[in-house]
This record gives structure tokens, sequence and C-alpha cells, in this order.
């Protein structure tokens, strides 16, 4: 729609030079950016005026097998519009600078994204587990996460 287009517009304005994809559906556009790159860009959406970004509205993180993909899901009350910012790293080193220097919501989406995907958060101030046991083996938010084999005690 007219709205989530404009916002899109807005988001490549602010982000540029850092968007390496973008797109979107209805009203939540998205733009992608590098790992190296995610604190600027989440600094832009939430400090540019006319974006707004007050409020992370939630962290997720989806399995690609090959890769991991963070994806902040951002909210302006005031204004009452969406975005995705996504990053994509390697499965096998997944690491991503924290945002909880600019949210405060971050920190324990960050430390949930921790305890299931083994995601990194560099920078963060305690990425001890939140919702699994201390000990615990494995990430369970992985599709190679062996379920099967798992045993409750």
């Amino acid at each position: 729609n007219s709205r989530g287009q404009a916002t899109l517009d807005l988001l490549l304005r602010t982000a540029d030079p850092y968007v390496v994809a973008q797109g979107g559906r209805d009203d939540i556009p998205w733009i992608e950016t590098r790992p190296q790159n995610l604190v600027e860009v989440a600094r832009r959406c939430r400090d540019q005026r006319d974006l707004d970004f007050k409020m992370l509205h939630c962290l997720l993180v989806v399995d690609y097998t090959e890769h991991l993909q963070a994806v902040y899901v951002l909210l302006s009350p005031v204004r009452g519009t969406k975005a995705m910012l996504k990053v994509n790293v390697p499965a096998d080193e997944p690491k991503v600078p924290s945002i909880t220097s600019l949210w405060g919501a971050a920190d324990w989406y960050e430390r949930e994204m921790h305890d299931l995907f083994g995601m990194e958060f560099e920078g963060h101030p305690n990425l001890s587990p939140l919702i699994l046991y201390d000990g615990f083996e494995g990430y369970p938010g992985l599709k190679s996460f062996p379920f099967n084999d798992y045993e409750e005690f």
C-alpha cells in the first residue's frame, strides 16, 4: 500500500548506503544490511524524525540452514508504522553486534535468540541463559537440533 511504500522510501533514504536488499508486503517494508552496519542503520531508523522507530517490537531469528537471519521488527507508536531490519550471517559463525545500547528491550530478545539459535550478540552486557537452564547443550531453534535424541529429566 502507499503507506508501506512511503515508509520503505524513507528507510532507503535513511539507511543509504548500507542497504543490500529491500522488500515488503502490505504495510511492513523491510531492508537488509550487513552485520557491521547494523547498529548504524538501527540508530538511523530510531533517530530519523520521519521514521521515529522508537520501539523494538521484537527480534527473531530464522534458520535458512546455510545462513541465519536476524529480523528486527521496529515500531513507531507515534506514526503507527512498522518496518523490519534484516541481517544475514553464516550458520557456522552467527554473530551480530548487540543493539542493547539503542533499545533496552533488546536485552531479553538477544538472550532468547542466543539460547535458541546460538546467535552471538557482540557487546551484549550478559548473554546468560534466559529460557534454557545452565548447561543445556545445543540450540533447539535450529533445524539441525536433534529433538528425537533429547531426553527430559
